[in-house]
């Protein structure tokens, strides 16, 4: 990843923090895009630009031309930006199907949409997603979650198909991710069996790398060991 300039959205994170400090330490440049205030100041191969609402394609756009131009060029987006709610179709608000579309799917397509233009300039550019292992197969109270996670694949395949043989898009599907708030959220669940974020933040890498430049419209699941 050495002289690679990345984006991340969702950097403040569980997962997007471990995914910027292993890009970073792997040498590439990094920008943090995050709802959330910045916690600090631009350095020459570090920017993080807070309180951004990619659901608005023009916040996105601003936000990514910033990014590129701070670092002279952009080479990976890494859209990890995201919400998650547990709640059954029959009980649950139907507005958390809107929110959840907005926060999964529509910060994603925003974000992917003002880096195009960046990335194909790169000629190894890379668009990595989040997905969701669930998204394969909806359960009981992931109806509104799994939905929207679909529609990244989706945007995943149709954006890999647009910009074959100039950018790379893929995204990692994960099963749970063990972060403090899923452990919170599932005490009596087996941590073991979960994913960690530095092993996620590897495939994204991966992806992210010139290793990965024949793989395309790729959904890789990252079961962990269950």
């Amino acid at each position: 990843m050495h002289g690679k300039a990345i984006i991340i959205t969702g950097a403040s994170g569980a997962l997007g923090k471990v995914v910027a400090e292993t890009a970073l330490a792997r040498g590439a440049s990094v920008a943090g895009i995050d709802h959330a205030p910045a916690d600090a100041g631009a350095t020459s191969n570090r920017i993080e630009l807070g309180g951004v609402d990619l659901s608005d394609a023009e916040q996105a756009t601003k936000a990514i031309n910033t990014a590129a131009a701070h670092f002279g060029k952009l080479d990976a987006l890494v859209n990890i930006a995201g919400a998650f709610s547990f709640e059954t179709v029959s009980e649950g608000d139907p507005k958390s199907w809107q929110r959840l579309y907005t926060i999964n799917v529509l910060t994603a397509l925003n974000a992917s949409r003002a880096a195009i233009p960046h990335l194909v300039a790169s000629g190894a550019g890379r668009i990595i997603n989040i997905g969701a292992m669930g998204a394969l197969q909806a359960g009981a109270g992931m109806g509104p979650y799994a939905a929207s996670k679909a529609g990244v694949h989706r945007l995943t395949e149709a954006l890999a198909a647009e910009l074959k043989g100039k950018v790379t898009v893929n995204a990692v599907l994960p099963s749970t991710i063990d972060t403090p708030a899923n452990r919170r959220d599932m005490p009596t669940a087996d941590f073991a069996t979960w994913v960690t974020p530095n092993e996620l933040a590897d495939v994204i890498l991966f992806l992210a790398s010139d290793a990965a430049s024949a793989v395309t419209g790729t959904l890789l699941p990252v079961r962990g060991r269950v």
